[in-house]
């Protein structure tokens, strides 16, 4: 091993070339999650100088609506006197900082905020706590850290993208998982694993490799868990090459905050970049000084993201026993809240921002830019009826 390889590399090589290969969720979370070398464990770098900007850091304005939408609902609520106002993946509390600035506009909304950030990142936290300084917040590693017995106002900003999902290759022999190993040069390189017994055990033979699939894989080595394509999917004609995505991950936190806001009441926003219908298609990606690189050059040293599946994400919030309307566009969920005014009056003020707040009110709503890529989905206690979710499909 070089001296200048990247440590995270190097132990993912070793523990490949020991054990065989890794799945793509237990890839993705080592390089964002390794204790002592993930991304989120030592080097997030968020904004116009980091890794990735999002929404918050493109323009107060995203932030100020949230809050006006949270205390809205808050309204609808019958204002409780105690909630649990939460952000799941807060960043670097850019979020909740303009949230909570809107929320002066309504102190008794301030006053009954129990404010919690969910966030496992020590560096993050740091940053929030900076952010933050002048609010009372509390942290929690998991949702399940924050007390029941409360409704529940929950926002998550580019969180679901952060969930891994397994990723499905279809050969000549049928569907197989895409996995981590070592190509011939020894480097790390995407290989497949037959979802098939082989024919020592009964049953087919592992799955035919596709272009840029050269990881060594064992010859007897079936996935140790089964799947099969989405009904809206199984009757597609996909080429051969295609990749599905599945991410139980993404389904189980859609599970768990369906559960949470059917038993406690209240709504959870969850907006991000990502699917609206079930398709196919590769989305898994690294960026690096916010450009896009293999997803295998550099683990731990870039950012690792997929699309968010909101078609799973709601379908197991509503077997949860939410209500789960069908996602809205980032911009169209702006743009009914009031953006387009609230540039107007920024600009009013200052006018000497004014050109900047149209770039900015443009990569915020624009559909060549976040606007349409960008989905907004609420999952809430039955008969709440969040501001622009009304209506379950």
């Amino acid at each position: 091993m070089s001296l200048r390889e990247p440590a995270l590399l190097g132990r993912l090589k070793a523990q490949i070339a020991q054990d065989g290969p890794i799945s793509v969720p237990e890839y993705f979370t080592r390089c964002l999650h390794d204790p002592r070398d993930g991304y989120y464990a030592n080097r997030p770098a968020l904004g116009a100088g980091g890794d990735f900007i999002t929404a918050p850091g493109v323009s107060q304005m995203f932030g100020e609506l949230v809050g006006l939408w949270l205390m809205e609902t808050w309204d609808r609520l019958g204002r409780p006197a105690t909630f649990r106002l939460v952000e799941m993946g807060p960043g670097d509390g850019t979020l909740m900082s303009d949230i909570l600035r809107a929320a002066r506009l309504l102190p008794a909304f301030l006053d009954a905020t129990d404010l919690w950030l969910v966030e496992v990142s020590p560096v993050l936290r740091a940053a929030q706590r900076d952010k933050l300084s002048g609010a009372s917040v509390r942290w929690a590693d998991r949702l399940e850290e924050v007390p029941a017995g409360a409704p529940l106002l929950l926002v998550a900003n580019e969180l679901l993208d952060c969930l891994p999902a397994r990723q499905f290759v279809k050969t000549a022999d049928g569907w197989a998982e895409r996995v981590v190993g070592l190509g011939e040069d020894g480097e790390l390189a995407f290989g497949l694993r037959s979802l098939s017994p082989s024919p020592r055990r009964g049953g087919g033979g592992p799955a035919q490799p596709v272009e840029g699939a050269t990881a060594s894989l064992p010859p007897d080595a079936p996935s140790n868990t089964s799947w099969s394509p989405s009904p809206a999917l199984a009757g597609e004609e996909l080429a051969l090459g295609s990749i599905l995505e599945s991410s139980p991950a993404q389904a189980a936190l859609g599970s768990e905050l369906g559960h949470r806001v059917a038993r406690d009441g209240g709504a959870a926003l969850l907006i991000d970049y990502g699917r609206a219908a079930p398709e196919a298609g590769d989305t898994l990606q690294a960026l690096r000084a916010h450009r896009k690189e293999g997803p295998l050059d550099s683990p731990g040293q870039a950012d690792l993201t997929v699309w968010a599946d909101f078609p799973s994400v709601l379908d197991a919030a509503r077997q949860a026993g939410a209500s789960a309307p069908p996602v809205i566009t980032q911009g169209e969920f702006l743009r009914a809240l009031g953006i387009e005014a609230r540039a107007q009056a920024l600009a009013a003020a200052r006018p000497d921002r004014a050109d900047t707040l149209a770039r900015q009110l443009d990569r915020l709503t624009g559909a060549a830019q976040m606007g349409d890529l960008f989905k907004v989905a609420c999952l809430s206690a039955p008969g709440l009826n969040p501001p622009l979710f009304e209506d379950e499909a």
